[in-house]
């Protein structure tokens, strides 16, 4: 079999980025990494099911997202990820990481991006928290999740269940966080079988032609669907995106003028009945829960 060399797999990384200790050399039958994106300082919100905006991709180009980790099932994601010499970006949530440092440190020295998802994520939001609340929340889940990491990871962060606030997004973007959504989802939330999820992504995918793609590596229907999606993927032609900090201008395309957010409705019916919380008030119902309520799309 061809071997793609270690001189040519450097060229897909950013300048000055080495590639990283213990990467395989994959042929041409694996999926690899086509392209990497460098994400600008300039704090931005992109993927189309929350912003008006989202990267500019192209045709059948596929960015690779998971939150939630790490997890039982992040290891089995990872060699899933590893085989075929594909990069992720893996949006951890700071307790986990305080609890499972070692998974967190093996995808950033396997080449995957590090992002931030909250330290706890509650279960009412980061938007029904008091604001000082909630930004003490993000501060502790950076912190715990560069501690697992062994230093800096992306300034990338993604909202718990999505629901961000203006005051919120201006914070992050003030401090130079590009903020992520999503621009299609697996619905991996919900209960079904690992080839109904691989059915599901990938009819949206073809619906959609490209985009930034929102799985959860905390849920084992995933990592088990995962190798195959991996092969689907190549087999249809879809080329693998790998988004990482840089210092340039970020790629982004605006969203048409029908835009409407897929987010929004959904959070509304998730938080229903739910107020804000006062300054310091506990956390009852803290825990990590879906982006979406049950049995939405």
């Amino acid at each position: 079999m061809i071997k793609i060399s270690r001189v040519a797999l450097l060229g897909l990384l950013p300048l000055g980025l080495a590639l990283p200790a213990g990467a395989r050399e994959c042929g041409p039958d694996a999926l690899n990494v086509s392209r990497t994106i460098e994400i600008g300082p300039k704090g931005a919100a992109v993927g189309l099911q929350s912003y008006p905006r989202t990267l500019d991709l192209q045709d059948h180009e596929v960015i690779l997202t998971f939150d939630d980790g790490p997890a039982p099932p992040t290891a089995k994601v990872l060699d899933a990820l590893d085989r075929e010499c594909a990069r992720a970006t893996f949006f951890v949530i700071g307790r986990n990481a305080e609890e499972t440092p070692a998974l967190v440190k093996r995808a950033a020295a396997e080449g995957h991006t590090i992002g931030n998802h909250s330290y706890s994520h509650p279960a009412v939001t980061l938007r029904l928290l008091d604001e000082g609340d909630a930004k003490a929340d993000v501060e502790k889940g950076i912190k715990a999740v560069e501690k697992a990491a062994g230093g800096k990871v992306a300034p990338f962060f993604r909202f718990p269940g999505f629901a961000d606030t203006p005051e919120l997004v201006r914070w992050l973007e003030g401090r130079g966080y590009t903020i992520f959504g999503s621009d299609l989802w697996a619905s991996d939330w919900s209960p079904m079988s690992p080839k109904g999820e691989l059915d599901l992504v990938m009819s949206r995918l073809e619906k959609a032609g490209k985009g930034i793609v929102l799985f959860h590596d905390s849920k084992a229907q995933t990592a088990q669907m995962l190798p195959e999606f991996l092969k689907e993927l190549k087999a249809r032609g879809y080329r693998l995106v790998h988004i990482v900090p840089g210092a340039g201008e970020t790629p982004i395309a605006a969203a048409g003028p029908e835009w409407t957010s897929t987010t929004e409705p959904i959070i509304a019916k998730t938080l229903a009945g739910k107020k804000k919380l006062p300054p310091h008030a506990p956390e009852a119902e803290a825990g990590t829960q879906p982006h979406v309520h049950p049995g939405e799309q």
